[in-house]
């Protein structure tokens, strides 16, 4: 484990997710948002969050910027409970089952995540915390509600074969921890109810080569 005590956000991290923000939904071919209006449209959706009293944590790309320099995203990925889906702001559904779904909020795409999942709705009660984000407060996952999340998606996209996007959550992961340490067997012990033994055993093998890696890092 990094023995570097876990270090602060910087002070224009949660300004550049506004860029992050903007850069990922204006790289879609077909849009034609202007930055002012795509950040407006952003910040609506926040507040309706708050002003309809929707619990929520952000978790995925942009959870993970609020906390270490990483990759741009084009998401905005919330966990809620399923109940309150028909509550989301001009909220368009494309998909769903009973632990996902996505859709647009106007020009924004979010994907969900239902607390019907128990893991899910474990890191919204006991791994979220308020932030700052373009001016109002949003709930977001914890470094450890985040790589418990990533953590539990990877024997998935293994299976599938999604090996770019597990690379993605694999180097998540190890930002995370670098900057942001936390107990390996803390982490597994809190998946365990939530996933078979066979891919418990694999995690403890990505986490070891995780910690393999930021331990080399530090002897140089």
């Amino acid at each position: 484990m990094n023995p570097q005590p876990p270090t602060a956000p910087s002070p224009t991290r949660r300004d550049d997710l506004a860029a992050v923000v903007r850069d990922a939904t204006l790289s879609y071919p077909a849009s034609d948002m202007n930055d002012d209006s795509l950040l407006e449209a952003t910040r609506q959706f926040i507040k309706a969050l708050e002003h309809e009293h929707i619990p929520h944590a952000l978790v995925g790309g942009l959870a993970v910027l609020q906390y270490v320099d990483g990759r741009n995203t084009r998401d905005i990925d919330l966990i809620i409970a399923i109940e309150d889906l028909s509550r989301l702001p001009d909220f368009l559904l494309e998909e769903q089952n009973e632990w996902f779904a996505t859709g647009m909020s106007g020009p924004l795409r979010v994907d969900l995540l239902f607390t019907a999942n128990p893991l899910f709705a474990d890191v919204l009660a006991h791994h979220s915390e308020a932030r700052d984000f373009l001016g109002t407060r949003l709930n977001c996952a914890t470094p450890p509600g985040i790589i418990l999340l990533k953590l539990f998606a990877l024997p998935a996209l293994y299976r599938q074969g999604n090996i770019d996007r597990a690379a993605l959550y694999e180097t998540d992961i190890l930002q995370l921890l670098h900057h942001h340490p936390a107990d390996a067997m803390t982490l597994l012990h809190t998946l365990k109810p939530h996933l078979p033994p066979s891919d418990i055993n694999a995690l403890r093998e990505v986490l070891t080569d995780i910690q393999s890696r930021l331990s080399h890092a530090n002897r140089f």
